[in-house]
Formats: C-alpha cells, sequence, structure tokens
C-alpha cells in the first residue's frame, strides 16, 4: 500500500513538474513579447488566427519520458526516484520538490509511527487474549475436576461416581434387611422354640417332682406297711 501511495506520489510529481515547466515557458514567452505597434483600422475585416500552443519545455519531456520508460532510473527505491526526480526539473522547482517529499516523508512516517503503535497494541491484545484463553483454559479445567469430584465420592481413597455409589448403597442397604427380616425371622422361631422347649421342659420338672412327692409318699407308706408286718411277725414269733 505504502508502494501504490508512492508511485501515486511520483506521478504527482512528474504532473507538478511539468505544470510548473508550462508556466515557466508561458511566462517567458509573455516576457519576450515585442511591444504592442497601433495600426489604423482600415475598412477591412479582422482575420482572427488560432494561437498556437506553447511546445512543453525539455524538463517536462524528460519527466513524461521517465515515467513512461522507468528503465531510464538506476535506483528503483523511492529515493532514488526522488533524487532522479530533482535531476530533471528546474533550480527553482528543486525547494518546492524537496518540501512536498519532506511533507510526503513526515506523513510516511507518522503512518509507520502509527502502525508500529497499532501493531504493538495488537501484540498486546494478541498476548492478553492468549492469557485470558489460557485462563480460561485452566479455569474449565478446573470446573470440569470440580464437576467431577462433585459428582463422585471418595471411597476407600477411590473416586467413585455417585451413581455407582448410590446402586451399591443401596444395594448393600437391601442386602442388609434382607438379612435383618432373616435374622429377625429366625430369631423369633428359635425365641418360639426356647419358649416351647422351656415350658415343656417346667412342664415335666413339674411332673418329675409331683413323680417324686407321690413315690416318697408311696415309700413312706410301703416302710410303714413294712414295719406294721415286721411287728406283726415279732409279735407271732414271740407267742411261739
Amino acid at each position: 500500500m505504502i508502494r501504490r501511495l508512492f508511485n501515486y506520489f511520483f506521478v504527482l510529481i512528474l504532473c507538478f513538474s511539468a505544470f510548473t515547466a508550462q508556466a515557466h515557458l508561458q511566462d517567458t514567452t509573455k516576457k519576450s513579447a515585442p511591444p504592442k505597434i497601433t495600426v489604423k483600422p482600415t475598412g477591412l475585416k479582422p482575420v482572427y488566427h488560432r494561437p498556437l500552443l506553447p511546445k512543453l519545455s525539455a524538463a517536462a519531456d524528460s519527466a513524461q519520458k521517465a515515467q513512461m520508460d522507468p528503465a531510464q532510473l538506476n535506483d528503483k527505491s523511492l529515493n532514488g526516484q526522488y533524487q532522479y526526480l530533482l535531476t530533471k526539473v528546474y533550480h527553482y522547482q528543486q525547494p518546492l520538490l524537496a518540501a512536498l517529499w519532506k511533507n510526503a516523508m513526515d506523513t510516511l512516517n507518522q503512518s509507520r509511527s502509527q502502525l508500529k503503535a497499532a501493531q504493538a497494541k495488537l501484540s498486546t491484545q494478541v498476548k492478553s487474549v492468549d492469557s485470558l484463553k489460557t485462563d480460561l483454559t485452566g479455569k474449565q479445567q478446573s470446573l470440569t475436576e470440580s464437576n467431577a469430584k462433585a459428582d463422585a465420592i471418595s471411597v476407600f481413597g477411590m473416586l467413585m461416581p455417585k451413581s455407582t455409589y448410590n446402586v451399591v448403597m443401596f444395594g448393600a442397604v437391601g442386602v442388609l434387611a434382607v438379612a435383618l427380616v432373616i435374622v429377625i425371622a429366625t430369631t423369633a422361631k428359635h425365641k418360639h422354640e426356647a419358649k416351647y422347649r422351656t415350658e415343656l421342659y417346667e412342664e415335666i420338672d413339674e411332673e418329675y417332682k409331683t413323680f417324686k412327692a407321690k413315690a416318697h409318699e408311696k415309700e413312706l407308706k410301703l416302710a410303714r406297711e413294712l414295719q406294721t408286718e415286721r411287728n406283726k411277725l415279732d409279735e407271732l414269733l414271740g407267742r411261739g
């Protein structure tokens, strides 16, 4: 873009040189014009002739040739074109051309400074965006880890998903509930059996005590009867 701008600037300088050369030629023509001669009017009608256009100066011709044939320039740079153009204009045109060149260079330097500032600002913004991207990536990773930790439960030092943990826990609770029901049922059965055995033992013990009492009474009765029989026998033996 800057190259194209300087090409336009170069063409503008050529046009400016041609214009100033033409103006200088016209001024020179006006200065060298002969003095006016007063002619008495006659009865003849005046004849008007078309004025001849002044030819371009040698500087304008060389400038046009330089524009048409860029191969004449040894230095293709902008400064080389400017130095080449200085050799093709009049001396009084060189200050104007130098001022125009200075203004163009100042504008170019200002544009370059603005471009550098914009590039520096862009680089800073790119670094800021990269830093924000890095922070965002870190935050997303931290959020992912936090979500993973929130969705998991540590069991014996191992992270287990909540769904799996819930299934395992509900399964364990179900198994424990079934085992508890079985234990309660078995305990009730055993308790009933123990109660039955206890009642049976008490009944047998009661029967044993009754039997023992009856046996004791019977034994006492038999002992009394035996003693009675002995007494009777003693009496019979004593008589004899």
